[in-house]
């Protein structure tokens, strides 16, 4: 689960190894994409030129409230149209979510970093991806072509840790 039974992330699922390597992670992408509920609140945040998907507008549209974000409504318009209107040809796109969007990008990526948090439930919660619960989320990136990596450890108190799943690794 990414967030509870209410769609917010609890502070119980945040952990400073893992909010530290995903602002290192966001800090070298050169687009991010996430859904109108997902957000990240970091220094470098208004930085960052980002795609946010929405139905709310036909096609792709500029955000009227950040000129770093493009709106994009990928029933309407293709992945390629909405970098485009960002200015974005090539480099690294980093896509945080939520599960629809992660969902959306399966096929796709070339690496998902998966952070595990074993002792944290959140009963009802907003699953990571399409399929969760009755798959785990290793199943479902497995099921789509991505193998596990050598896991890293974020936060030995808490057991959390973090798993690159790579596309023919």
């Amino acid at each position: 689960m990414l967030a509870d039974a209410r769609n917010v992330m609890p502070d119980e699922l945040k952990f400073e190894g893992d909010k530290a390597f995903f602002t290192a992670a966001l800090d070298r992408a050169d687009l991010i994409l996430h859904g109108h509920n997902s957000y990240e609140d970091q220094p470098n945040s208004p930085r960052r030129k980002r795609i946010i998907l929405t139905r709310k507008i036909d096609a792709i549209a500029p955000d009227p409230s950040n000129p770093r974000a493009t709106l994009w409504n990928p029933a309407d318009a293709s992945f390629e149209a909405a970098c485009n209107h960002a200015g974005v040809d090539s480099g690294t796109a980093a896509v945080i979510g939520g599960p629809g969007v992660f969902g959306m990008f399966m096929g796709r990526y070339d690496a998902f970093w998966l952070s595990v948090a074993p002792h944290v439930r959140l009963p009802g919660g907003e699953p990571c991806f399409p399929g969760v619960p009755a798959r785990t989320p290793q199943q479902i990136l497995a099921a789509h072509g991505l193998r596990a990596g050598e896991p890293q450890m974020l936060d030995a108190a808490n057991e959390v840790s973090v798993t690159p799943w790579r596309r023919g690794a």
